[in-house]
């Protein structure tokens, strides 16, 4: 009994669930909530190309849809993030929520594609299975700012595993819901498709109400005090080392991004010119490969993805649910890694050298010619491809202000969606002209060049420049890394985290 109770102790602290009992009750409720609506994407985007495909919309539709989908979530995504801390965080994630419960009861009841793309754009629909609205960048705000920097890549890689354990739970249900009812109920396939999103409804009210059950500790720091102010004149270094020669006090988080107009262009272009200049610095570089990457995500998802495989092999929807399954139980086995990783190895290493492979397999992905190696191909794809998630959410925490991360993962996550918003349509097009299979060929190669672009960017910035650490939670850090002494201090230990 000692040696078991040794191994969990182990297992607690050594994979970061001691990071999420000292966060405390938020961060319980933010990653239950996203599991739940991660839950409700896995359902639809099993489904969502089928449901369409047997609606009789010609593939060009349907990567419209795609497209203009994400394009909402854009402009979704703007409005409320930019406004979120003025607000309140907890109000915008409690309207988004309203709207996925909106999005899918009309998705349950129409079939018009017109209808259905308006519900789609307004609402909280994913088309890809990826957390494309409002909820992520401001979820992942508050959790940096409820954790510290030795224990928030830990919360944030549980954040993003747990979550993926419920995408691989409802893509299962997804599948054996539709066969259960189209064979045993004798349901049409249109009508089975349709059940679904009431799920989806169902799942946006859970989130709503889990949202209301979060703190006030959730919204926006009043102060920055106990942070280092990021230096903002031009000839200042971007590493951020020296101090700001002006006194004047850092704009408080809670304040209005623009004293002008009200208007929300007004805000938008005072969201970026309020982000100091060495951020915008850092932050530039690592836009311009993000939207690479999420040009390639949205050109080969796994709606996309389970189209190709009903196309070339046909297999019954419940194979289909269940290899969907299976690829995202992969995703979450693999997350759970991410945050030891990143200790021992550093953010830009873990990032990088797990989504290769995943990269790699997204380029071989339409070549086999048997239904069990392009299964392999996406297991192997979808095991590796989370585990740059919470490195990247931690590394852009890492490198920012305080007060701007709810600014710079919005503009983030904005600048992803209208990448991957491009992706759909170029595989519509390809996809009627019979040349689907290229499509992963070119979306490889773009991850690729992510990869090896990040690498050799970022894999030798100082982290956490603006952030002071308590010296006993880098004794804890260097405890924790075999390969990290107590002598060689603070800077190195920063640098593995």
């Amino acid at each position: 009994m000692a040696s078991i109770a040794g191994s969990l102790r182990w297992f607690y602290n050594e994979f970061g669930l001691v990071s999420i009992q000292a966060t405390g009750r938020n961060a319980y409720l933010i990653i239950t909530a996203r599991t739940m609506r991660m839950v409700s994407f896995g359902m639809t985007q099993v489904m969502l190309a089928l449901f369409f495909a047997e609606l009789k919309f010609s593939d060009f539709r349907i990567g419209l849809f795609m497209t203009l989908t994400l394009l909402g979530d854009v402009f979704l995504g703007i409005l409320l993030t930019m406004i979120a801390d003025r607000v309140g965080r907890r109000k915008i994630l409690f309207a988004g929520s309203a709207l996925m419960i909106v999005s899918g009861l009309v998705f349950a009841y129409f079939e018009n594609f017109w209808i259905l793309l308006i519900a789609a754009i307004v609402g909280v629909v994913s088309t890809t299975g990826g957390d494309f609205g409002p909820f992520r960048a401001i979820e992942e705000s508050i959790i940096s700012q409820l954790t510290t920097p030795t224990s928030r890549s830990d919360v944030l890689a549980w954040y993003v595993t747990i979550s993926t354990w419920g995408l691989s739970v409802g893509s299962e249900a997804a599948g054996r819901i539709v066969d259960f009812l189209r064979d045993e109920k004798g349901w049409t396939l249109a009508n089975a498709y349709h059940s679904i999103f009431i799920g989806y409804a169902v799942m946006g009210l859970v989130n709503a109400a889990l949202v209301s059950l979060m703190t006030s500790a959730c919204e926006a720091s009043e102060t920055s005090d106990k942070y280092e102010q990021v230096p903002q004149n031009e000839n200042d270094d971007v590493e951020m080392d020296e101090q700001p020669s002006s006194t004047q006090p850092p704009r408080k988080a809670s304040e209005p991004l623009s004293s002008g107009s009200n208007s929300w262009l007004a805000w938008a272009g005072s969201w970026l010119s309020n982000i100091s200049r060495p951020t915008r610095h850092i932050m530039y570089k690592l836009w311009l490969l993000l939207m690479a990457d999420s040009v390639a995500d949205g050109m080969v998802p796994f709606a996309l993805c389970n189209l190709w495989l009903e196309r070339e092999f046909k297999p019954s929807k419940a194979t289909l649910g269940d290899v969907t399954a299976v690829s995202y139980l992969l995703a979450a086995v693999g997350g759970v890694f991410a945050g030891p990783l990143a200790r021992r190895i550093g953010l830009i290493n873990t990032m990088v050298f797990t989504h290769v492979p995943s990269s790699a397999a997204v380029f071989l992905f339409g070549l086999p010619s048997h239904f069990w190696m392009s299964v392999i191909l996406l297991f192997v794809r979808a095991g590796l491809n989370n585990m740059d998630q919470a490195p990247r959410a931690a590394f852009i925490a890492a490198v920012v202000r305080p007060e701007e991360r709810t600014a710079v993962m919005g503009i983030t996550s904005t600048l992803r969606t209208l990448a991957a918003m491009v992706g759909p349509s170029i595989t519509g097009v390809l996809a009627a002209g019979d040349r689907f299979w290229i499509a992963f060929l070119v979306a490889g190669a773009l991850r690729l060049a992510y990869d090896f672009g990040l690498y050799a960017l970022f894999v030798n910035m100082k982290l956490h420049q603006h952030e002071t650490v308590p010296p006993a939670e880098v004794v804890i850090d260097s405890r924790r890394a075999s390969d990290v002494s107590l002598e060689e201090g603070e800077d190195d230990a920063e640098q593995r985290r």
